[in-house]
């Protein structure tokens, strides 16, 4: 009997021990060992003045045990590997119990393997899948976005009138509840640069976006039951929700990029050694990636519109009956269309209807939940996610505003306001005070739908900054928005002067895409500007927590005169043309900015990924980190300066 031996990682006869037995131990059996019949050696042709092959150092060929000590180890010919995988596997079954077959000729490499090649596929599905990662992202951000404000907007309307409002709910006062909705989404993110760097952080990008996305969906569930306990508490967690899935959003997409870059550069001595990317080596890539973002996101105003116009449009007046009571229209107008009829629905919509149209829409946002959730990969691998929030939730806490002393951000901020006034302005103020009260309630989603198809179109025209220089995407867009402004501020149409829908679609699609080269000219900028993937949520954060303080400030301003509005956007508008033009002035000149020194992450795991550089300071964590950060100063310019540059 044969018995397979771990020392010499060979089959040997029953009783026979390899190194670490005895040799010579009498055999556990009463029958003798098999003999072993010699192999006939095979002539090979002579290399290097050898002719034959050079004896195993096996344990056959010592002779341990009953083994005979002619016996030689067994290599594969040239004809052993030109074989089919089938004899292979026939003669290797042979070969292991005639206790022929070594260890190196199962797990050694493969004939045919080619390393290079192999690495080349690895390399190539990686980039693949971050290119599925950013079309599932912006993929879900736009069904998301889309899901929130067609309900919101088809909610906006049913409450609007007086006959849905007395026959549905009686005297439950919808109005007081729908302007607390609107209080609680606008209201809420004024705090939200105290906890969004602490929730990317502690969930993770990803997690982040997932969470937001799951409170999109709760708000579309809560209207299942329209009560105050359920409306308001869902909008509150809204506004709660709108900056860290905004942020996480913007940090998600710049570091697929980055990681596209290191994948496509993989033999790259940087990328092998983990060190920061050469400056601008990324841009491309965040240029095109930001670009397909916003190119699938601006979609997001059509698929708004489809309950409008498949589902609400059955139901609205006419503009001979809703607009009856308008006077003026346009820079004329004051407020939110002033003189609107009460009464908009021709006839009250079936309670079944609503329920079916509202769990269309409740699937698709369960849809991009199970889009970020499994389309969706990292953005940080687990070690990089462990130091991001292992340099203290207090320094976390403090990092935004320390960041905010850099004057490029400082610079941008008119921008970011700006952003976040055009939005809303086209969305309501626009919409409503030009072009319902030109057209009526019926024309408003094919208004909006012109102004989506135009942003999405129109985001592809960013990767100009491919050949351009960058300051050319956002100053095109600024002055577009410029010209269309001073437009309106003159302009005062009649109401229901249908004959103005061509030159009211013309504006909404030019408006559309000063936006899109707006908000992709930011994204990009700011990825550009900031390639640190230790600093990118901070810096996300900032510009959507300032985009939501300018959405509030529209929210509060809704009961001025549109001249008035009009006034503060043109001021904003340039206000942030000329802040942007002498950073770059700044930037161009090399003046050197300032950004806070990140801290070093201080790990209370101990294992082979953590141990410290010195072993005599393990013992005491706590002590040797605040010994290290009081080594280095709390800031540092990012840039080097000139003996005759001062910090600024």
């Amino acid at each position: 009997m044969w018995q397979w031996d771990r020392s010499s990682i060979n089959w040997v006869p029953v009783g026979v021990r390899g190194v670490l037995g005895v040799p010579g131990a009498a055999p556990l059996s009463s029958h003798p060992a098999r003999p072993i019949r010699k192999r006939k050696q095979r002539q090979l042709r002579p290399e290097s003045g050898t002719a034959r092959r050079q004896p195993a150092r096996g344990c056959r060929a010592r002779g341990c045990g009953s083994a005979p000590q002619t016996q030689q180890r067994w290599r594969r010919t040239p004809a052993a590997a030109r074989m089919r995988p089938k004899q292979q596997r026939v003669r290797c079954w042979a070969l292991r119990h005639r206790g022929l077959l070594q260890l190196d000729d199962i797990v050694g490499a493969h004939t045919d393997y080619n390393e290079e090649e192999e690495e080349q596929k690895y390399f190539r599905r990686k980039r693949l899948g971050v290119v599925k990662n950013v079309l599932a992202a912006s993929l879900a951000a736009m069904l998301t976005y889309s899901v929130y404000l067609g309900l919101l907007q088809m909610q906006l309307i049913l409450h609007y009138d007086e006959t849905y409002r007395e026959v549905k709910y009686s005297n439950m006062e919808l109005e007081d509840i729908d302007r607390k909705v609107l209080m609680g989404i606008n209201v809420t993110p004024v705090v939200a640069l105290l906890y969004t760097p602490v929730l990317i952080r502690f969930f993770g990008t990803k997690w982040t976006m997932f969470l937001a996305v799951g409170i999109y969906a709760l708000f579309v569930s809560s209207n299942y039951w329209e009560r105050y306990f359920t409306l308001v508490p869902s909008a509150v967690a809204i506004g709660v929700a709108i900056v860290p899935f905004w942020a996480s959003l913007g940090n998600y997409i710049t570091r697929m990029a980055q990681k596209y870059y290191e994948y496509a550069n993989y033999k790259e001595e940087h990328v092998q050694e983990q060190r920061q990317a050469p400056r601008g080596a990324c841009s491309a890539y965040i240029v095109v990636f930001q670009t397909i973002f916003y190119i699938c996101f601006h979609l997001s105003f059509i698929c708004a519109q489809m309950p409008m116009l498949f589902f609400l449009n059955n139901y609205i007046y006419q503009l001979n009956h809703t607009l009856s009571g308008v006077k003026h229209c346009g820079t004329l107008s004051h407020g939110m269309l002033t003189g609107f009829n009460k009464t908009v629905l021709d006839s009250l919509p079936r309670s079944v209807n609503l329920i079916m149209v509202e769990s269309v829409l409740m699937a698709a946002a369960f849809l991009a939940m199970l889009m970020v959730l499994l389309l969706c990969g990292s953005a940080y691998g687990t070690t990089e996610e462990i130091d991001l929030r292992s340099i203290g939730w207090g320094n976390i806490f403090q990092l935004p505003f320390k960041h905010m002393r850099d004057y490029r951000l400082r610079h941008l901020l008119p921008f970011f306001i700006y952003s976040g006034f055009e939005v809303l302005f086209v969305c309501n103020d626009f919409s409503l005070n030009y072009g319902v009260c030109t057209l009526g309630l019926e024309k408003l989603a094919y208004l909006l739908i012109a102004y989506g198809f135009s942003a999405s179109t129109c985001s592809s025209l960013a990767l100009c900054m491919l050949r351009l220089r960058r300051q050319y995407p956002l100053l095109a867009g600024a002055l577009l928005h410029a010209a269309i402004l001073v437009m309106l501020f003159c302009w005062a149409p009649k109401p229901q002067q249908v004959e103005q829908a061509p030159l009211l679609y013309t504006i909404a699609a030019l408006w559309g895409m000063g936006s899109a080269l707006n908000k992709t000219g930011i994204s990009i900028l700011l990825g550009m500007l900031y390639e640190d993937k230790e600093r990118q949520d901070f810096i996300f954060t900032i510009y959507h927590w300032w985009q939501a303080l300018a959405i509030f400030t529209v929210y509060l301003w809704s009961g001025l005169p549109m001249k008035a509005k009009l006034s503060l956007m043109l001021l904003a508008l340039g206000l942030a043309a000329g802040s942007y033009i002498w950073m770059e002035r700044r930037l161009a000149q090399r003046v050197a900015f300032r950004l806070p020194r990140m801290p070093r992450p201080r790990h209370r795991a101990s294992g082979y990924r953590y141990l410290e550089e010195d072993s005599d300071e393990t013992n005491s964590e706590d002590e040797g980190t605040s010994r290290d950060n009081s080594q280095h100063p709390a800031e540092e310019d990012e840039t080097p300066r000139d003996d005759g540059e001062q910090r600024n």
